[in-house]
């Protein structure tokens, strides 16, 4: 598949499903649960080294987490949403609160894994293979970005993870899929959920988005098959959109193959 052909795609792979039952952690800024994009949330935690911070303040001050949130829900609207803030006044943080915050959500059941961040620096790759493994164990799929100013990052590069790469003209209503040295890699929109009166080029953008909206189609993925293993979703989100390529070519030359 190359990408960009998703431009002709004329509905959303999935679309039968709305992520009923999947438990998402979102490890971000923490989320406003009132905004109404996001709907509610079902949980939350605060990880952070501090013993003054209150472990139960999962609440975004900066917006990024709930414009992330809002973006997954756009497209499983039935899942189960759970703020894992290790943000908070500034998109920055340390390995050991991601490191933490990646078993908070494998601890607490957590079927999918919504991580709009990552890392390029190597000397984090061991520490970083442990949290996956760890996650991949327990079934729990991350989605994370593919790579960061054009090297890879930890831990979407790896594997068992499912890696995203942006694209600032896909629909938001689908995605992309390219297979380097065979190992699939999805690319989604860049874009969050449009805010009425603000133009999209003010609103927040980038990979975060990207991650965001691939998530959600990995929630519809994980309602279909609740048990499965990191590789069988992503053969499952390549079907789907194969599917539906051939779908819309139907249409388009009047039910010729």
């Amino acid at each position: 598949m190359v990408a960009g052909d998703t431009m002709l795609v004329q509905q959303q792979p999935l679309a039968a499903y709305t992520g009923l039952g999947v438990r998402i952690g979102i490890i971000d800024s923490g989320v406003n649960p009132a905004h109404p994009h996001v709907g509610g949330v079902a949980g939350g935690v605060r990880i952070t080294s501090s013993e003054a911070d209150s472990p139960n303040d999962y609440l975004d001050y900066i917006g990024h987490g709930t414009a992330v949130a809002g973006a997954i829900r756009e497209k499983a609207a039935d899942a189960q949403l759970y703020a894992v803030k290790v943000f908070d006044r500034a998109l920055t943080t340390n390995i050991d609160a991601i490191i933490n915050a990646i078993d908070w959500c494998v601890e607490n059941e957590m079927d999918v894994i919504n991580l709009s961040l990552g890392t390029t620096n190597e000397t984090h790759r061991a520490v970083i293979e442990s949290a996956v493994a760890r996650a991949a164990e327990k079934g729990t799929v991350l989605v994370a970005a593919y790579e960061m100013l054009g090297k890879p990052s930890l831990p979407g590069c790896l594997p068992s993870v499912i890696g995203v790469e942006l694209d600032w003209e896909i629909s938001r209503d689908c995605y992309d899929v390219k297979s380097p040295d065979d190992k699939p890699v999805f690319i989604a929109s860049a874009y969050p959920r449009d805010i009425p009166g603000v133009p999209s080029e003010r609103n927040l953008k980038g990979i975060s988005f990207a991650v965001a909206n691939v998530t959600g189609f990995v929630a519809r993925a994980r309602e279909v098959a609740p048990n499965a293993a990191v590789d069988q979703i992503k053969i499952l989100l390549e079907r789907s959109l194969a599917n539906v390529r051939i779908q819309d070519h139907r249409k388009e030359t009047g039910g010729e193959s």
